[in-house]
């Protein structure tokens, strides 16, 4: 597994956090910084994906 999926799926879940935080204290800027840090471990994870999808195409 890329290591870029674990990563990523780490920032999205901190990123939730963050956004639900956020959203419960009135934090809008803590609701912002999480929304990014979701999206941004989202893409990651995707990267991750391809990177998996790439090497195993390579060892058929």
């Amino acid at each position: 597994m890329d290591k870029n999926r674990v990563e990523g799926t780490k920032h999205e879940v901190k990123g939730a956090i963050k956004e639900g935080i956020g959203k419960v204290t009135g934090n809008v800027g803590k609701q912002a910084a999480g929304n990014i840090e979701k999206n941004a471990g989202k893409i990651q994870k995707e990267v991750g994906k391809q990177n998996d999808a790439i090497r195993d195409a390579d060892r058929h």
